[in-house]
């Protein structure tokens, strides 16, 4: 019985040793990260919410990429549905971690072109539309790996 405890010891020593990947051996983690945000939609009201997110949300992610805050957005739709689980994930993809830090001039300048585009009175008026039929799941910040081939 002691040489089967034994084996198994081994045998776990050496997988667990085996599966330690190493950073910049056996994968790469890429600049900057995405802010990924999922959200449950109900599925009568997935058309109207990405509508709503047409008007309110790309207005901003457009000069948040023109000042150079974000490089890139997305908008991802589950196909199906299950309470409980994101409908639809908004994601943008910071180019560096440092864009991160505030910057008073910079935010108050962005928050302004923003308002001339979209005013704050509309985007309020649409956050209280978007209130009877969607749930925040998560957001988070995630960092993109390349994997060694």
């Amino acid at each position: 019985m002691k040489l089967i405890g034994a084996a198994c010891a081994l045998v776990l020593g050496s997988v667990s040793t085996a599966a330690m990947a190493e950073a910049y051996v056996d994968y790469t983690p890429q600049k900057g990260h995405w802010t990924i945000n999922a959200i449950e939609v109900d599925p009568n009201h997935v058309d109207d919410y990405l509508t709503g997110l047409k008007s309110s949300q790309v207005t901003a992610f457009e000069v948040l990429k023109k000042r150079g805050l974000i490089d890139d957005y997305k908008f991802l739709v589950r196909k199906g549905y299950m309470k409980g689980a994101p409908t639809v994930l908004i994601m943008t993809h910071v180019p560096s971690d440092g864009l991160d830090d505030p910057d008073q001039a910079r935010d108050q300048m962005i928050d302004k072109e923003i308002y001339a585009a979209f005013s704050k009175e509309k985007g309020e008026a649409m956050v209280k539309g978007y209130e009877k039929y969607r749930t925040f799941i998560d957001n988070g910040d995630w960092k993109a790996i390349d994997m060694k081939k």
